[in-house]
């Protein structure tokens, strides 16, 4: 009973992002400064894991081609395949659940324990939205995140190949080339858009209608991070089954 409870507050919050919203005039700066917080600042750590992620996915396919018979294009191929599909939209995600997921509910959590949430209700303005809609509009822009990602996983694939010399760099740019499906761009960026929502509203969430004091905002953290990677992993199933079966 007590996840159907969650799970039907959760879609009451949903809907309440969107009544009664805050004036313009004073959702725009909030929204900019989440852009900073959320969007801007995880660039470094996003670039940094990717680029190193495709470097080793590069190696590690170069090791394992022992058959003559494989086509050394092969190692480019497959790290194309696997930054575009999997690794940037979702492992990326699961990354930012716990940056982003982890100081959006920290940050409502602490407004909840100070009691400046209630100070909000009090002054007639709708919380939810003041708080919880800013994040949502700043993690739209979360496919910039993912396309740098794409583009470095890549990059590191071949730089690993240049110095490591394990294919050469005519046959890495062919494997990367081979067969490119442009769907499959689309449907990575359909699957960040899904998490960019997930990654916004279950932190939110857990930081919006947490009970207790300082302690209980790090346990929250701590279960939001776990509920928005459980779903992330769930959705990526789904929506891979629609997507690409």
């Amino acid at each position: 009973m007590t996840y159907l409870h969650n799970i039907g507050l959760y879609f009451l919050m949903i809907k309440q992002i969107f009544r009664k919203p805050v004036k313009w005039s004073i959702m725009k700066p909030l929204i900019f400064k989440d852009i900073d917080d959320l969007v801007i600042s995880s660039i470094g750590i996003v670039a940094f894991i990717s680029f190193f992620v495709g470097g080793v996915i590069a190696i590690q396919t170069a090791l394992n081609m022992s058959s003559p018979v494989i086509p050394d294009n092969l190692v480019g191929f497959a790290t194309r395949q696997s930054i575009i599909l999997e690794f940037a939209p979702t492992f990326v995600s699961i990354v930012m659940a716990g940056k982003v997921g982890s100081f959006i509910t920290s940050s409502i959590g602490t407004m909840r324990v100070t009691e400046q949430i209630d100070v909000l209700d009090v002054m007639g303005v709708n919380s939810i939205n003041y708080l919880v809609f800013p994040k949502l509009i700043s993690l739209m822009l979360y496919p910039f995140l993912i396309s740098i990602g794409m583009f470095l996983g890549i990059i590191g694939g071949f730089t690993a190949c240049y110095f490591g010399g394990f294919v050469s760099i005519q046959d890495y740019i062919i494997g990367v080339q081979l067969d490119f499906i442009p769907f499959h761009i689309a449907y990575a960026f359909i699957k960040t858009f899904i998490f960019a929502f997930i990654l916004a509203t279950i932190p939110s969430f857990h930081g919006y209608y947490m009970k207790g004091g300082a302690l209980e905002v790090g346990k929250a953290s701590t279960t939001a991070f776990v509920w928005t990677s459980v779903v992330i992993i769930l959705l990526n199933y789904v929506l891979t089954q629609m997507l690409l079966s």
